[in-house]
């Protein structure tokens, strides 16, 4: 059984979590939790509370043993950008990016084999790429068809009356 939580627009770097959400994967949850008491990233105490959330989910709707799950999947995504404008020497102007991020976490039950929901998506992927095949291979023969030559004396023609 997978149990999964989102946080969206976390006003955190994507590459600033991922340092935070690469030490808790593969871990249970207990051992995740103490990790993230005990460092000191400001990502850390989102993360914390995305995973107590992601057990309390796994509790009330699944009716699972927080004790039993592990952190199957953690994945940091990059989210909107919010651009500022910081005013600089002689009139001139910088953009500030305030970036945010995405985390998706998904718990799964010790010793039970996950299957990524980013697998199925890849799996979907290629499937509707071997379907779209065979049309683009048409379009690719149709364009590969040579054009008509331009027939020497129309060329001898336009030469002449440039000439004039």
């Amino acid at each position: 059984m997978l149990v999964s939580a989102k946080l969206s627009y976390l006003r955190i770097s994507p590459r600033k979590a991922r340092l935070v959400a690469d030490l808790i994967r593969g871990k249970s949850v207990e051992q995740a939790q103490s990790i993230l008491c005990f460092t000191i990233k400001r990502a850390a105490s989102p993360i914390l509370k995305l995973l107590n959330s992601a057990a309390a989910n796994a509790k009330n709707n699944f009716h699972l043993d927080p004790k039993e799950l592990y952190v199957a999947k953690i994945w940091v995504n990059e989210g909107a950008t919010y651009k500022r404008v910081m005013p600089r020497a002689r009139g001139s102007a910088n953009e500030l990016r305030k970036r945010t991020c995405h985390v998706d976490l998904i718990l799964a039950k010790k010793g039970e084999k996950t299957v990524a929901v980013e697998e199925a998506k890849v799996v979907a992927k290629d499937e509707e790429a071997k379907e779209a095949k065979p049309a683009a291979e048409k379009n690719v023969r149709s364009a590969a068809k040579p054009k008509k030559a331009v027939s020497k004396e129309k060329t001898v023609k336009k030469s002449k009356k440039s000439k004039e």
